[in-house]
């Protein structure tokens, strides 16, 4: 299983472009904050001191929920490549299972998440270190890396299971298209939750998109939340619930609960993923 593995990502980091473009939604979430939405919540907050340290993790938070969608799905393209082409139907042939051979598309989707959230993850705290002296925790490195395992193995799953659907290679890219554009607007990039309508916020929450994002956020912001807020503890709460960094339910969730939501989302893909895989079978041995 593990050349399949090799094989996927050799294939997947060998086309430059698809690379670029499997990173693009996350870009554009980044530079419209920089452009446009970075003046006006910084006036939003102006009443806090220093709120770009405070707003900064905030859309770092956010744009790495973005990559692990992305580029997880962008990853598991050569499933349906594989498929369509028979090449998946000549793998059935051999000696390694199916269940192997779709779960060397998993790892290796899995694989390319997590790098990809550290290529972004790196890019920005560099460029909002240069530029507006942000500080990273090395207290927070830690988390932060096993939430980029989480994030890959919950749009990992959830990706399969969307790609288990798609009957040819048209269609990857309108999806690809799709998740790019709905990712940023769902994880309350483009727009805090706080400041959508309350039905739309209703479909955010069932999603695993904003839970994703406040988990980063959570962690990225622990420090500096503690900073700021403490002389305006009052002002505390309504920050956190209107950009996101809990998540109001009954009350605003905390990382743990974060944690347990997103693990519960990637059983359930996992499990509607399962139901699916006799047709997807079927359909990779008909290309024999």
């Amino acid at each position: 299983m593990m050349a399949l593995v090799k094989r996927h990502l050799a294939l997947y980091f060998g086309n430059k472009s698809g690379v670029f473009f499997s990173l693009l939604g996350a870009l554009i979430a980044f530079v419209l904050y920089l452009v446009f939405l970075k003046h006006n919540m910084l006036a939003s907050w102006s009443q806090l001191a220093a709120p770009q340290k405070l707003l900064d993790p905030w859309l770092i938070g956010g744009t790495l929920a973005v990559t692990a969608v992305t580029t997880t799905a962008n990853g598991l393209n050569q499933m349906i490549v594989d498929r369509e082409s028979g090449t998946l139907a000549d793998l059935a042939l051999t000696d390694m299972s199916f269940i192997g051979i779709q779960f060397s598309y998993l790892v290796s989707a899995v694989i390319i998440g997590i790098l990809m959230q550290l290529v972004m993850f790196a890019a920005m705290v560099g460029y909002f270190s240069l530029t507006d002296q942000f500080v990273l925790s090395l207290a927070a490195i830690g988390p932060v890396m096993g939430i980029m395992l989480l994030s890959s193995i919950v749009w990992t799953t959830f990706n399969v299971l969307i790609l288990s659907f798609v009957t040819n290679l048209d269609s990857l890219g309108k999806i690809g298209t799709i998740l790019g554009t709905s990712a940023g607007f769902f994880a309350g990039v483009y727009l805090p939750i706080g400041a959508v309508p309350v039905a739309a916020q209703n479909l955010m929450k069932i999603t695993p998109f904003p839970y994703n994002a406040a988990i980063y956020r959570q962690v990225l912001m622990a420090d500096q939340l503690k900073i700021t807020f403490k002389q305006v503890p009052q002002l505390r709460h309504q920050f956190e619930q209107t950009l996101g960094i809990g998540i109001q339910l009954q009350h605003l969730t905390s990382w743990q609960a974060n944690a347990l939501i997103l693990a519960g989302f990637s059983v359930v893909f996992g499990a509607l993923t399962l139901v699916f895989a006799k047709s997807s079978r079927r359909k990779a041995i008909n290309k024999v």
